[in-house]
This record gives C-alpha cells, structure tokens and sequence, in this order.
C-alpha cells in the first residue's frame, strides 16, 4: 500500500528522485544547468524553499521547504516533465528516466536538520568522487558554508540562527562536517527515506501520524494495517 504525500507546508522534507534501474540521469555539465534551471523555476513556481541539493549523477537529494500542501510533488512533476523530455530528445532515448515517483520525508527540525543538511552536502565524498564535499560543483555546500551566490538555496531559520553574521554562520556551518556521519545515522536516514517514515524520535512520529491521519515509522505498522484492515471492511 502506498502512502500518501505529507501535506506539511512550512515543514522541511528530505526528498529523493533516482533514475531508473541507476541509470544517468547527467551525461554531461549541460544537464546539470538544465536540471538546475528548472528546479529553480519550478521552486519559484510553487512556493518551495531548497535549503540544501546534491546531484549525483543517478539521483539528486533535495532538503526543502514547500509552502503549499502540494509544493513539492507540483515541484517535482514541473521538473520530471521539462527535463525528461528534453533529455530524451538529447540522447535520442524514450520512454522513464525515473525510478518511480520521489520519495519524501519530513524531517524533525530540532533533531535532524542539520544531519540532514550533511548527509545531503557529503554525498559526492561517501561516493569517493571528491575528498571535500566544497569541491563538488553540483551541490548546495559552498552557498551554505562559503557564501558563494546560489540563486536556488534558500536559508533556513535554523540556519540564520547559527550566528548573528554571515561569517559566523557559515564557520558553524563549517564546523559541523569537521565529523562524520556514523554508519547508525546514516542508516536511519536512508531507511525513513526509502519508506516515507518521518526522520525523527518516536513522539515526534506520533504527532504526524495523529495530525495526517498515516503511518509515520515502523512502530505503528501493526496498528495501521488494523486501523486499515477495519475502514476497508465497513
């Protein structure tokens, strides 16, 4: 059973699109620019704030914020629509370029947020392709932690609060990659993402479940498939 989107404007969500089977989904620098145009487009489009990207060549990450309850999957159909097509047309290809549809999860402000923002930004260095992630072209990292222009990253309150200054935030921004993730983060991570579950601690799953009516984590499967089980059979 499919779970349906979380229509949370004003609350940040990790999102995922692959391509499909692992296929590409850049050949070359060219369709990096293009994906980032129309993201940006689509972004100003429908109201979402990226606050932090990264996009590898067989799937991009994205940390947003929609002000809409439709945002995001507005966002992501704008760009799976553009993009697709053209590079089709490019690489005289047909047929889907995605692994599905994109997957989504909310994430817990207090707790995650900036866990999320790493494991975001030091993709390209967990896939060896740079040893900083400030060395990859195609991410968020050098708008958050050196202040270079980024017409598509849009700063996070958390992120203001860093420091009372550009400078100082961004050294604390800076000081957060000076560890790493460890194995138990990231997975956690990658499995509330893979599922859909919310990436945060148990209450705060419980407060999305109750508040949008769908499972938010492992703990209430059992209970949701009754809850579901029932409401099929009246």
């Amino acid at each position: 059973m499919r779970l349906p989107r979380y229509a949370a404007p004003g609350m940040a969500q990790h999102v995922i699109q692959r391509g499909n089977n692992r296929s590409a989904l850049f050949i070359e620098d060219a369709d990096y620019r293009f994906f980032y145009e129309c993201l940006l487009d689509a972004c100003e489009r429908h109201e979402c704030q990226v606050h932090a990207y990264v996009f590898m060549t067989n799937h991009v990450h994205l940390l947003v914020t929609p002000a809409t309850p439709t945002g995001i999957s507005r966002v992501m159909q704008s760009v799976g629509r553009r993009y697709v097509r053209r590079f089709n047309d490019k690489y005289q290809r047909t047929g889907t370029l995605w692994e599905g549809r994109h997957k989504a999860t909310l994430v817990q402000t207090e707790r995650y947020l900036f866990t999320c923002y790493r494991y975001i930004e030091l993709n390209p260095v967990r896939a060896g392709m740079v040893s900083d992630p400030g060395a990859y072209r195609w991410s968020s990292h050098r708008a958050n932690a050196l202040g270079d222009g980024d017409s598509l990253v849009v700063r996070h309150e958390q992120y203001d609060a860093l420091g009372i200054d550009a400078n100082e935030r961004q050294a604390a921004y800076r000081m957060l990659f000076e560890t790493e993730l460890d194995d138990s983060t990231l997975s956690t991570i990658r499995e509330a993402t893979n599922t859909e579950w919310v990436l945060g601690s148990k209450s705060f799953r419980d407060q999305v479940t109750s508040l949008f009516n769908r499972r938010a984590g492992p703990e209430r499967a059992v209970r949701w498939a009754r809850r579901v089980g029932r409401e099929a059979s009246r």
